[in-house]
């Protein structure tokens, strides 16, 4: 290496590689990857609609849905136009304050969505354990205050992400061998000590995981509980439906985040490639899955979504 490839010095530019490893592949994994992002647009979108024009869907957990859906729709268009861009164009080339701005709405946006889903297990939690207070506690001001206090904590704890990057000298390269600017992605191109980086962002993200795992399972711990205490079997079953839509949306988001957290960071004999895919699917899968289970399990949005269609036929 180069006297000049050792220069600590701060890029205006990086290079995305997309998916090392499977260049040649990079033209057909864009066709899945188009499609999930077609049916992520369409099926968030409705959702929104549905929920915006059916008086009936004006409730706490619908408003939860319509966030959940905002911030997918949020966190997928901040990085899948880039990717297909790499895909079909070979436009590596990204702008440093566009990398840092990427790498800022991709983290925020997902603590932002592990924050509703506490919200959400918090809604369940009272619904079925304090019925008759449910109305009188999960008002529309609290709503309101919930999901502030989600877009809050999402901004504030990735704040200090990119102030701490561009304070690092990148001696080694600007290419990054991911679709998106990643955080650890960006901060293993740094030449000396990273280390509050990597605590920062370490911390971070078992603060965001780890706390709002463990309040989603202990509000289910209680749940369950509560529900087991219910005189009849039709009763227990009705109760458990209520939060089968919502247990699915959390295997459905944690899963996927969770491989891809510890693979980046513990799992240095997985392939490289893998790591990227699993990253990709963890911004892809619950943003494209998220409106179908909730369309299919609750029958209130399954109903409306079909008048729509139906109005729309017939306008047609």
């Amino acid at each position: 290496m180069s006297a000049a490839n050792l220069t600590p010095s701060n890029p205006d530019t990086f290079l995305l590689l997309g998916i090392p490893g499977l260049e040649a592949a990079h033209l057909w994994i864009s066709v899945p990857v188009c499609t999930m992002y077609v049916v992520i647009i369409i099926g968030n979108c409705t959702l929104l609609l549905v929920i915006a024009t059916e008086p009936a869907l004006h409730r706490p957990m619908c408003y939860f849905l319509c966030m959940l859906a905002a911030i997918d729709l949020g966190a997928t268009t901040s990085t899948l136009p880039k990717l297909l861009c790499i895909f079909w164009f070979q436009a590596r080339e990204i702008n440093a304050g566009a990398c840092l701005a990427q790498m800022f709405f991709i983290h925020s946006l997902s603590m932002m969505e592990s924050a509703v889903l506490l919200a959400m297990a918090l809604d369940r939690y009272v619904a079925i354990c304090a019925p008759l207070r449910y109305s009188s506690i999960f008002t529309s001001p609290l709503v309101a205050k919930l999901c502030m206090a989600a877009i809050a904590r999402g901004m504030l704890l990735m704040s200090p992400c990119p102030f701490l990057i561009k304070r690092l000298s990148f001696c080694r390269s600007s290419v990054i061998p991911h679709t998106y600017c990643e955080h650890m992605a960006v901060v293993n191109l740094a030449c000396g000590d990273t280390r509050i980086n990597q605590v920062y962002g370490l911390g971070a993200a078992l603060f965001v995981i780890g706390g709002d795992l463990l309040f989603i399972g202990l509000s289910y711990c209680l749940i369950v509980r509560a529900v087991l205490h219910l005189s009849s079997r039709e009763a227990r079953i009705k109760a458990f439906g209520t939060c089968s839509s919502h247990i699915c949306v959390i295997l459905i988001s944690y899963t996927p985040a969770l491989f891809s957290f510890f693979t980046h960071r513990f799992g240095h004999h997985v392939a490289p490639h893998i790591h990227i895919i699993l990253a990709n699917l963890y911004l892809l899968l619950p943003p494209m899955l998220n409106p179908i289970v909730y369309g299919v399990r609750t029958r209130e949005i399954r109903e409306q979504v079909f008048r729509v269609i139906l109005r729309g036929t017939v306008t047609s």
